[in-house]
């Protein structure tokens, strides 16, 4: 049976741990071949790879820094290298530092903001000189960027809020060019940088309607859905995957 991402490429930023590494595995699963970049530890990144390998799928890691415009740009020409196209970006990349915003150094401010929003800009730029009519971009937003739950985030909350209209922006711009543009919007979910088990849950999980953190298998489903072939009349779309925390 073929699979439903059969003959795609996809690349996944900051794909080497939690919601980035199941995005890549599930793409994988789905039929894609699959390039991931990491910002350090390369051996995580090389566990996803073997572990996709392991399953009869293709992937390959590339060292780029989110917050690095030239790294970011020489990853979409490695995979496109590697593989021949470009079908599927997936940004990923993320990072945020929990702290009242008035104890926010200017490095911190920079940083989260080169990766949350500079990154998603320069890789899309990159990607879509190689992109054709089915393509697909997706952005990993976050329920935060739509409505803000909890103090502590507000930076990250304003680069989410950020790639949110950033995504329905290029979607008017680029759809008659046949490729969609969507923004999957995590809620709390299990991941090294957001333990189930830490001391930031408690009040996350009790915002959630489902009381409980989500599995980073379950965004993957939703990035496996828009990168697919039934998700062709979805574009511009903020899809909040958050177990009802912004219900």
């Amino acid at each position: 049976m073929s699979k439903k991402l059969e003959g795609k490429i996809a690349l996944v930023t900051g794909g080497s741990r939690g919601i980035g590494a199941a995005i890549a595995k599930r793409l994988a699963d789905d039929g894609a071949s699959v390039a991931i970049t990491y910002s350090k530890g390369s051996d995580a990144a090389a566990s996803v790879v073997k572990a996709i390998q392991r399953d009869g799928g293709k992937a390959i890691a590339i060292q780029a820094d989110a917050a690095d415009a030239e790294a970011v740009k020489a990853a979409v020409e490695k995979t496109v290298a590697a593989f021949g196209q470009l079908d599927v970006l997936v940004n990923n990349a993320g990072t945020a530092f929990p702290k009242s915003f008035e104890e926010a150094t200017p490095e911190e401010l920079d940083r989260v903001i080169n990766i949350n929003i500079r990154g998603v800009f320069v890789a899309t730029q990159a990607a879509l000189k190689h992109m054709k009519s089915g393509s697909r971009i997706i952005m990993i937003g976050s329920a935060i960027g739509e409505r803000v739950a909890a103090p502590g985030l507000v930076p990250y909350a304003a680069t989410k809020g950020a790639v949110k209209m950033f995504t329905q922006a290029l979607a008017r711009e680029i759809g008659s060019r046949g490729i969609t543009v969507n923004n999957v919007q995590p809620g709390p979910i299990d991941t090294e940088l957001n333990p189930a088990a830490g001391d930031w849950a408690v009040p996350q999980k009790a915002a959630t309607a489902l009381n409980r953190y989500g599995h980073v298998d379950e965004i993957a489903a939703m990035v496996a859905f828009v990168a697919g072939p039934e998700s062709s009349y979805v574009t511009g779309a903020n899809l909040t995957v958050d177990g009802g925390m912004n219900a």
